[in-house]
C-alpha cells in the first residue's frame, strides 16, 4: 500500500506530510508523560520486526496479487497507539529513503495510511472496544480479526481518495475503488491472525509488557527482545527469500484499473526533484543491489521492477544476497531510528 510520488499532488503531499508530522509530533508529547523505561527498546526491536515482516508479501489465493503486513494494528496492539505510530513513520522513512518502497512526497499519505488508522481508529475503537482488556481466546480473535480488516480497508480507501483528491493520475474512482477494497479485505484478514497470535505469545510470554506505561522487570523485558530480535533477523534474512513475486494489492489494483502497475514520473518539477534525490539515497533500491553491482559469483536473484522483495518468479525461493542484506540493513536502520526516537523522548521527559 505504499504510494509512489507520481500518484500525489503537491497540495495533497504537502497537506498529508503535515498531518502526518502532526500526529508524530502530538505522539511524541503523549509519550512524555507515559513512556515508561522499556518503551525506547521496545520501539526499535518492533519496527525492526515489522520491517523485516513487510519483507515478505504472501500470494492471495485466485487473483494474481499478493499483500504483506501493514503492522500498524500490531505496533499499536504491543506498544501503545502514540509509539506505533512513532515507530510506523520510522519503517516507512527508512523504506523511501534506503529502498525507494513509496515515494518522499508519498511519505506523510503513506504515514496516515498505515499509522493512523490503525492506531488512532481500529486499534483503540474496534480492537480494544471487542477484545476488551483482559480478552479470552474468542474475543481476542474477533477484536483482532476484525481491527485488521478495519484498518486495511481504511487504509486502502485513503489511498484511493489522495489518489483521486491530487488529479494527476489517469486512474478512475470508482474503478480504482472497487479494486483496491476487496483485495485490501483478505490482507486485513491475515493481519488481524497475525495480530492475534503475537498479542497471545506476548500476553501468555509476558504479559506486563502489554500495561502500556507500566515497567516491565529486566528478566521479562530481555525475552520479548530476543524474541522479536530473533524473528525480526530470520524475517528480513531468510524468509524474505519466500515472498511472493506477484504484484501487491496497489500494483495489481492500478494495473486493473489502468494497464499500469506504475504511473509515470513527470519529468521535472517537485516529484521528479524527489525521484533524483531518492535515486542517490536509496542503496539497495527495490530491497536488492542495483544492477550490474552483484558482483562475481553473486547468488542473487534480482527482483521484479517496482515490485516487493520475491526475485525472479522463475527461481523460488529467490535466494538472494541482496534480500537478505536489505533485510538486516533495513532492521537495523528502523531499531536505530524508532530506538532513538524513543530514547530521546525519555530523555526529554527525565528534564523538570
Amino acid at each position: 500500500m505504499h504510494m509512489a510520488d507520481a500518484l500525489v499532488s503537491s497540495a495533497v503531499g504537502g497537506a498529508m506530510w503535515a498531518a502526518s508530522a502532526g500526529l508524530a509530533g502530538y505522539s511524541a508529547w503523549k509519550l512524555k508523560g507515559e513512556a515508561a523505561e522499556s518503551r525506547a527498546p521496545l520501539m526499535g526491536v518492533l519496527g525492526a520486526f515489522v520491517f523485516a515482516a513487510q519483507m515478505v508479501n504472501f500470494s492471495i489465493p485466485m487473483t494474481g496479487s499478493s499483500g504483506h503486513l501493514g503492522g500498524g494494528l500490531i505496533l499499536a496492539v504491543l506498544l501503545g497507539p502514540h509509539a506505533a505510530f512513532i515507530v510506523m513513520f520510522s519503517i516507512l522513512a527508512v523504506q523511501a529513503l534506503f529502498f525507494a518502497d513509496g515515494g518522499l512526497l508519498a511519505l506523510g499519505c503513506n504515514a496516515f495510511n498505515l499509522g493512523f488508522w490503525p492506531c488512532f481508529v481500529a486499534y483503540p475503537l474496534v480492537f480494544r472496544g471487542i477484545a476488551g482488556r483482559e480478552p479470552g481466546r474468542g474475543r481476542l480473535a474477533a477484536g483482532s480479526m476484525a481491527a485488521g480488516i478495519v484498518s486495511l480497508q481504511l487504509g486502502a480507501f485513503g489511498v484511493v481518495a489522495q489518489t483521486a483528491a491530487s488529479g494527476i493520475s489517469d486512474l478512475p474512482f470508482g474503478m480504482f475503488l472497487l479494486l483496491m477494497q476487496p483485495i485490501h479485505l483478505a490482507i486485513g484478514v491475515v493481519e488481524g491472525a497475525v495480530t492475534a497470535a503475537l498479542f497471545s505469545f506476548v500476553a501468555k510470554a509476558r504479559p506486563e509488557i502489554l500495561a502500556h506505561g507500566a515497567e516491565p522487570g529486566a528478566g521479562a523485558l530481555r525475552l520479548v527482545l530476543a524474541a522479536f530480535a530473533v524473528a525480526a533477523v530470520v524475517t528480513g534474512g531468510v524468509l524474505s527469500w519466500f515472498a511472493s513475486s506477484l504484484p501487491d494489492g496497489l500494483e495489481w489494483s492500478m494495473f486493473k484499473a489502468s494497464g499500469k502497475e506504475e504511473p509515470d514520473v513527470p519529468a521535472k518539477g517537485i516529484r521528479s526533484s524527489l525521484a533524483g534525490i531518492q535515486e542517490k539515497t536509496a542503496v539497495l533500491p527495490d530491497y536488492g543491489f542495483r544492477p550490474g553491482a552483484e558482483g562475481p559469483g553473486s547468488m542473487d536473484a534480482g527482483t521484479e521492477a517496482g515490485g516487493p522483495p520475491g526475485g525472479d518468479s522463475a527461481a523460488w525461493p529467490a535466494i538472494s544476497a541482496g534480500t537478505t542484506l536489505s533485510g538486516l540493513v533495513g532492521g537495523l536502520a528502523v531499531l536505530v531510528l524508532a530506538g532513538l526516537a524513543g530514547f530521546c523522548i525519555r530523555f526529554i521527559k527525565r528534564r523538570p
